[in-house]
């Protein structure tokens, strides 16, 4: 019997998570696009909420509106974990995730709605990860880091015990985070600090 899912984006990122829902067992995956001729739109099949839907859009701003639309529709919106990644079984995971191969989630960490865990990502003991955070490929958090709502980690970061990040902040590609990030900053560099604010 044929498993369906909506992916929401049928961009790059889209396609990595169509991958991740085949390696699920979904084998009639559906993209869905608003900005597009190519597929159909939100509207077209906004009617259909017996099919399960997933987000394949990297953006956290975009991501978070989407979901609530999506959610207030009725649809389910369901979780892609794929088998490589190793989560353990006292993580706590929200609603609309996606963790991409290798990733590692370790014990007593919380993962909010609407995550971004990203290719061979580390994320340690007791981190906290609010919803829509975008942790890029190989990010490494260390234990005990917080992370606010719609923050994106940029790829090959690394982010000392016990730091806290802010809400809305980006964090610049290969950046070292030794010391506490603001809400609403841009930061680079290693070690990283807060270059300007986010308007």
């Amino acid at each position: 019997m044929s498993k369906s899912i909506y992916i929401y984006g049928a961009s790059g990122h889209g396609l990595v998570v169509a991958d991740i829902a085949n390696a699920c067992g979904y084998d009639d995956i559906i993209f869905i696009d608003d900005g597009t001729n190519e597929y159909p739109t939100f509207e077209d099949i906004k009617d259909k909420s017996s099919i399960p839907i997933v987000f394949g859009i990297g953006n956290n701003n975009i991501r978070a509106k989407l979901f609530a639309k999506v959610q207030s529709s009725g649809f389910e919106i369901v979780s892609l974990i794929h088998p490589s990644a190793i989560i353990s079984p006292s993580v706590t995971i929200g609603k609309g995730i996606v963790v991409m191969p290798n990733v590692v989630v370790n014990a007593k960490a919380t993962i909010g709605d609407g995550v971004i865990l990203n290719t061979s990502s580390v994320v340690e003991h007791e981190c906290i990860i609010d919803d829509f955070v975008h942790i890029s490929p190989s990010v490494a958090l260390a234990g005990d880091v917080k992370v606010g709502k719609h923050t994106h980690i940029g790829i090959g970061s690394q982010v000392i015990q016990g730091i806290i990040i802010g809400s809305y902040t980006i964090i610049g590609a290969g950046s070292t985070v030794v010391k506490n990030i603001g809400n609403f900053k841009k930061a680079y560099g290693n070690p990283c600090i807060e270059i300007e604010d986010i308007k």
